[in-house]
């Protein structure tokens, strides 16, 4: 399978593409590097400099001839959605329609999108089936929202096959201090540099926290899925609730060091709780987290260590 991976050498993708690669698939990779470094990239995997509004993306996608596309660049940061909403549109709409003209002229068969949590901001009940209410609380979370209906929309016009991922709070090894799961990356090198940490709210608000391994199996797996379990939402997630002030202590203890946090006041657009539903995914994808939150921020602060 040859699949191009955009944002491939940022975060969630640069771990996906390892995963393509240990799979024998062939990878392109196209990322600005606003944010990615070619270092993350796979060097078995083609990296291309270009960012995804501009126009001459539909020249790579007709010289390549893809049969997938893991859309993975984005603006994922919730607080600068809310300072720049004309950023966060621009970049997560208009960019994953750039994106989408270029499959549907090419013959790409399926596109995998990260979608969020964001979406159903705060939830009544938890963990969160993907038939909730979607609530989004933040120009973030309703670019995702709106991205899942350009993609059902591609698949009732164009019949382009997509599945969408609204991933829980993700973390690992390379992140950056942007994007939803964040607050592990800035935590883990506050720690490390014996920098003080600062907590936004009381400490009590609950994430999903998910390792960044996990994901990209996810995303592999829905990229060679059969047509039976496609052209659907599914949450990526353990199905678990972990507070800033839990997740503060596992880190503390990651790092043998004891921390006393700075707490704030809340910011715009965070919702409290969230924890997401995982059983479609397990059931209908066949897909499951395999790494424990203690062993996963363990691995995280040791590769920050060394680096």
């Amino acid at each position: 399978m040859k699949v191009l991976v955009t944002g491939g050498a940022g975060f969630i993708g640069s771990h996906t593409v390892d995963k393509m690669i240990d799979k024998g698939w062939e990878v392109v990779v196209i990322d600005n590097l606003s944010s990615g470094l070619k270092a993350n990239v796979h060097a078995k995997a083609r990296l291309i400099v270009i960012d995804i509004l501009d126009n001459k993306v539909l020249d790579i996608f007709s010289q390549e001839k893809f049969d997938a596309v893991l859309h993975l660049a984005a603006q994922t940061s919730v607080p600068y959605s809310i300072e720049h909403p004309d950023v966060d549109c621009q970049v997560n709409l208009l960019g994953l329609v750039n994106i989408m003209e270029a499959c549907r002229k090419t013959g790409v068969k399926r596109v995998v999108f990260p979608s969020s949590a964001a979406v159903y901001g705060d939830a009544d009940n938890i963990p969160i089936t993907e038939d909730a209410e979607l609530k989004p609380e933040s120009f973030y979370g309703l670019s995702k929202c709106t991205s899942e209906r350009y993609l059902a929309l591609y698949r009732q016009i164009y019949q382009l096959e997509y599945v969408a991922l609204r991933y829980a709070n993700v973390y690992g090894e390379r992140q950056g201090d942007g994007g939803e799961g964040g607050v592990v990356s800035i935590f883990t090198r506050k720690i490390a540099e014996d920098q003080p940490i600062h907590i936004f709210g009381d400490g009590g608000q609950t994430r999903d926290f998910i390792y960044v391994g996990d994901v990209a199996e996810a995303n592999c797996q829905a990229l060679a899925a059969p047509l039976s379990v496609a052209n659907r939402v599914y949450n990526v997630s353990t199905q678990t609730q972990t507070s800033v002030n839990t997740l503060t202590d596992w880190l503390s203890k990651a790092a043998g060091k004891t921390v006393t946090p700075n707490y704030l006041p809340p910011r715009e657009g965070d919702i409290y709780h969230s924890a997401l539903s995982n059983q479609a995914a397990v059931t209908r994808l066949g897909w499951k987290p395999q790494i424990p939150l203690a062993d996963g921020l363990r691995q995280t602060y040791h590769f920050l260590r060394k680096k």
